[in-house]
């Protein structure tokens, strides 16, 4: 299951958005690109269903692990307690007890790492399959914008004949514009208009602003290490 995962996330991931924008342009791209939202969809759906319960998962290997931690030191306060009271035989019981417990212990520590590793690897996905879906969006709004600007500048080289019949560039942007709006909105992501349009610009301006301090961060601590080595 978790290969089978990994795959497809790297399968969609790793695909061009451009390159198969370019490659629909002539087909219909309505229908390719709701697909393939589709799909990125389904993979964020089964990434998170996977990770909940992972999350589950390390959660109850967590909690065993303190209860066999505090069974243990229990257990040492009582061997303490049967060998002041001359009870040896209680002693060993509690002893045999004790490295049952221990034996437990290193599994469960692994459990434990090895679902947080698990976790940290499907929030990475998530990130990268919405990542790609945003991707895939603007691709696709690129294309539709180009597709205007190209018919209004196709219109303009014919010498104007027509041109009062046509729409301007500012209307097929906007027609471009609505068509993706329309297909955001079937597809379950906020259209582009009003509101939304100013708050999803607000959001991509702080979505560049945490990149960058990531970069400058990043920067800095190259440039220590780099002072280090000299």
């Amino acid at each position: 299951m978790a290969d089978t995962l990994g795959a497809r996330v790297g399968r969609i991931v790793s695909g061009s958005a451009h390159a198969l924008i370019d490659a629909i342009e002539g087909a219909m791209p309505d229908a390719v690109v709701q697909q393939t939202l589709r799909e990125i969809d389904k993979a964020v759906d089964d990434v998170r269903a996977e990770l909940g319960r992972t999350i589950a998962s390390k959660h109850l290997a967590n909690k065993r692990l303190t209860e066999q931690s505090s069974r243990h030191e229990e257990l040492a306060g009582q061997i303490e307690l049967a060998l002041r009271e001359g009870r040896e035989d209680l002693a060993r019981a509690a002893v045999e007890h004790q490295l049952d417990v221990e034996a437990q212990v290193p599994v469960l520590e692994a459990t434990v790492a090895e679902a947080g590793k698990r976790e940290v690897e499907l929030e990475g996905y998530v990130a990268a399959l919405t990542a790609k879906r945003r991707e895939m969006e603007e691709a696709f709004q690129s294309m539709l914008l180009a597709r205007a600007r190209g018919a209004d500048q196709a219109g303009a080289s014919t010498g104007g004949v027509g041109l009062d019949d046509q729409p301007s560039v500012a209307r097929r942007v906007e027609n471009a514009t609505g068509a993706f709006d329309r297909l955001m909105a079937r597809e379950g992501a906020p259209a582009l208009g009003g509101v939304e349009r100013e708050q999803g610009a607000r959001l991509a301006e702080l979505d560049g602003l945490a990149r960058r301090n990531r970069v400058e961060e990043r920067l800095a601590a190259i440039k220590a290490r780099a002072g280090d080595k000299g």
